[in-house]
């Protein structure tokens, strides 16, 4: 249940904190998961920014450091996190620049999993960088032409086990709010009332509709999984590789007002359109998205207010001013949802 009704200092128990499964994740039991694939560590460990799972820079003796990634227990089965990586491989294999896992039994069903108690953990190389200029048009123009050479790639991958992207997943995140106790009884029926217009837009221009492509995505093509280095962008942690539409991959790099935005796209389109045809009318799916990724963002924080690291990180969550200010956006999502999509010139 939502713990804004039974904790004064909006924090889980500390029952429910110390029985989560990542408070095991000790510095010790690091070590050994990384030295059960025949890899000696020098005891050096740097935890790395991520919510989600837990990723270490882990020392190995007399080689570079390695990247540790332990995935949060029963979010993926090891089919889904085999198809990340193989889908990675894949692309890796056809030169696009990513970064997939090393291999740890290459006798194994899943050569690039580990297993360490609860634990499914990968290994990655280091790979160093900084973060697109999104200000840079020349910038946004390659970024637009290698996600349409990984689109165009993936074309040769279907998706089987991961998930596909679902209006009926921001319905589902919406409902947990309410049944979770996260909404206080006085702000119930006002977001009840918004969220239900916002899902009836969203429906109005369904992204998962088949009339658009539905291809294999790399699904958070944000800037914190973007690294640029050597002149060029390489793209990192497909953790939510998903099968949807291919503005899933663009939208996220777009800023500013609707000007800003029509020169950002003209960058990125003509950038894409080397190596894959753009859909035009995928324009109009971009609000419905950022509907959804907001909808979700508050769900998931939700869903993982029992883990220790999120009140930490985000000590602003499940307050009542925070749920105030939440029908407000959800109020100015609705306004930008009843706007005429952002478009540019024809090519």
């Amino acid at each position: 249940m939502g713990f804004n009704r039974k904790q004064e200092d909006n924090s889980p128990s500390v029952e429910s904190a110390l029985a989560h499964p990542y408070t095991r994740l000790t510095p010790d039991q690091v070590i050994a998961a990384v030295e059960s694939t025949g890899r000696f560590s020098d005891a050096r460990i740097l935890a790395l920014n991520s919510y989600e799972n837990r990723v270490y820079q882990v020392g190995i003796e007399d080689d570079e450091p390695l990247i540790v990634k332990f995935y949060r227990p029963n979010r993926w089965s090891h089919e889904q996190v085999d198809e990340e990586h193989r889908f990675t491989q894949f692309l890796l294999d056809h030169e696009l620049p990513v970064v997939p896992p090393l291999v740890i039994d290459a006798a194994a069903e899943f050569p690039t999993i580990g297993q360490h108690e609860d634990f499914m953990f990968a290994i990655y190389p280091r790979q160093g960088g900084r973060a697109p200029e999104l200000d840079n048009l020349d910038h946004l123009h390659q970024l637009g032409r290698f996600i349409g050479r990984i689109h165009a790639v993936g074309q040769a991958f279907p998706f089987r086990y991961r998930l596909a992207l679902s209006v009926e997943q921001a319905a589902a995140n919406v409902d947990y709010l309410l049944e979770a106790g996260f909404i206080a009884a006085d702000l119930e029926a006002a977001y009840r009332a918004i969220s239900g217009e916002i899902l009836a837009a969203i429906d109005a221009r369904r992204p998962d509709d088949a009339s658009f492509r539905q291809i294999s995505l790399h699904g958070d093509c944000h800037t914190g999984n973007v690294l640029w280095r050597d002149d060029s962008p390489h793209f990192v942690d497909f953790d939510d590789a998903i099968s949807g539409p291919a503005i899933q991959d663009l939208w996220m790099l777009l800023s500013g007002d609707n000007a800003s935005q029509q020169r950002q796209l003209i960058e990125i389109v003509e950038g894409y359109e080397t190596f894959y045809d753009f859909d035009v009318r995928e324009l109009g799916l971009i609000e419905p998205l950022r509907a959804m990724r907001v909808l979700y963002f508050n769900a998931w924080l939700a869903r993982r207010w029992d883990d220790p690291a999120f009140p930490m990180a985000f000590p602003w969550f499940n307050t009542p001013r925070y749920w105030s200010e939440y029908i407000l956006e959800l109020k100015e999502l609705l306004s930008q949802l009843q706007l005429p999509p952002v478009s540019m010139p024809e090519f």
